[in-house]
């Protein structure tokens, strides 16, 4: 049974409005199937045929991709590319009308009996150089059209271009894939050996460290000033390297570590660190600490801790050259996220130097302003990148600075 001849777009006008829908529905096709689906639907739907056929040149053989018609034809086979109509057309790199197939010596008549075919069209896909070809096929003797030929030789050369796209969309695809495989495996490398030299560092600091020790209780007296000022340097050099081996193990311990989520209340938590971090400063500094109620939320508490450590550390360490500390610790809600932040009135930050903040080892003061390692904001990137959240930071130089992360409220 044929289509029916209402629903074909037999008009030019109409042809050329179907033609300019197939390249824009081509200019999305990144796979073969994509193509041959489009083109075999386009093919028919253009000259009102009761079959369509996409083919490939396959060597020297004609391989019969795919195809749309009232009953089938000859889709998965492979012909030699001298024997039949599909191979004519690329050989001879144009197009073909046959108005009966019965009477045309190009035509494998054999082939061609149990089908419906008696007339047809086809026409080579890219005329320099054919990589296949498109075939149109009528039930009833038709003698196709020149309109009908070039708007299906149109249809041919849109499907070339759009081919020789999608080869180079999965070549490019393939090398994407192959440079992320790369650097997967060097990253995994990386991490295993920072954390091999980290963990293998302890050992001779806590070799270093008793020596001075031993120094300092067996030759204490016989040191002068300028003696004991050293042995405490290098005490004081030794505890920040254990320090920044601790932060190292942790941050590289944090991407392997299996997240065990339980229901952590952030005000208690946040509250609980600050008092910690408070017990390590002087005394005698003074201090503005304020808190909304936070939501709670649903992370792994170990992980959850770093993050208040590092941003409450850093609150009161840049606030340190300030009569008072001021920190506030609040949040926002949107529909999507539970926002976090802290904020204090410390030294802050420009934001020309915005991009350095979270890059491991970036520091934005020197040391002789403030002491640290550059790990922590990292850290916190990295354990909130774990909950597909987000971080983010504004600051202002001598006015302060205020750091946020977010949460989804629906965790994946």
């Amino acid at each position: 049974m044929s289509l029916d001849p209402l629903t074909m777009e037999s008009t030019p006008d109409k042809r050329l409005h179907r033609l300019v829908r197939v390249v824009q529905e081509l200019s999305l096709a990144r796979t073969l199937e994509t193509v041959t689906r489009i083109v075999r639907t386009a093919a028919r739907e253009l000259t009102g045929a009761d079959g369509a056929t996409f083919v490939l040149r396959d060597k020297d053989k004609c391989f019969y991709v795919d195809e749309d018609a009232i009953s089938p034809l000859w889709k998965g086979s492979r012909f030699p590319i001298e024997t039949c109509v599909s191979g004519w057309a690329m050989l001879n790199r144009r197009s073909v009308i046959i108005p009966d197939i019965y009477k045309d010596d190009r035509i494998p008549a054999e082939a061609y009996r149990p089908t419906f075919v008696k007339s047809l069209v086809m026409v080579p896909i890219r005329t320099m150089d054919p990589i296949g070809a498109i075939g149109n096929y009528w039930a009833t003797h038709h003698h196709a059209t020149e309109d009908e030929a070039q708007i299906l030789q149109s249809l041919a050369d849109i499907t070339a271009v759009t081919l020789e796209n999608v080869q180079i969309y999965g070549e490019l695809e393939e090398r994407v894939k192959l440079r992320t495989a790369e650097l997967e495996v060097a990253n995994k490398q990386l991490e295993a050996f920072s954390y091999s030299v980290s963990h293998d560092l302890r050992s001779p600091l806590a070799g270093i460290m008793g020596l001075v020790q031993v120094l300092q209780d067996e030759y204490g007296i016989q040191l002068d000033t300028d003696g004991k000022e050293l042995t405490d340097l290098i005490e004081q050099s030794v505890m920040n390297m254990a320090h920044l081996i601790d932060n190292l193990l942790v941050f590289f311990t944090t991407s392997k570590k299996e997240l065990n989520s339980v229901d952590v209340s952030m005000k208690e938590m946040a509250i609980e660190y600050f008092n910690i971090l408070k017990k390590q400063e002087p005394a005698e500094r003074s201090f503005e600490f304020s808190i909304s109620d936070l939501p709670h939320v649903q992370v792994d508490a170990t992980l959850i801790k770093q993050v208040w450590l590092n941003l409450l550390g850093n609150a009161i360490k840049y606030s340190r050259k300030k009569d008072k500390t001021i920190i506030h610790v609040g949040f926002q809600e949107t529909p999507q996220d539970i926002i976090y932040f802290v904020k204090d009135e410390g030294s802050g930050f420009d934001m020309m130097h915005y991009d350095k903040l979270f890059s491991a080892f970036q520091r934005l003061h020197s040391d002789q302003e403030f002491d640290g390692n550059g790990i922590g904001l990292s850290l916190v990137e990295r354990i909130i990148g774990r909950y597909k959240g987000r971080v983010w930071a504004e600051g202002t130089p001598g006015e302060g600075a205020a750091f946020y992360f977010a949460l989804p409220k629906t965790q994946g």
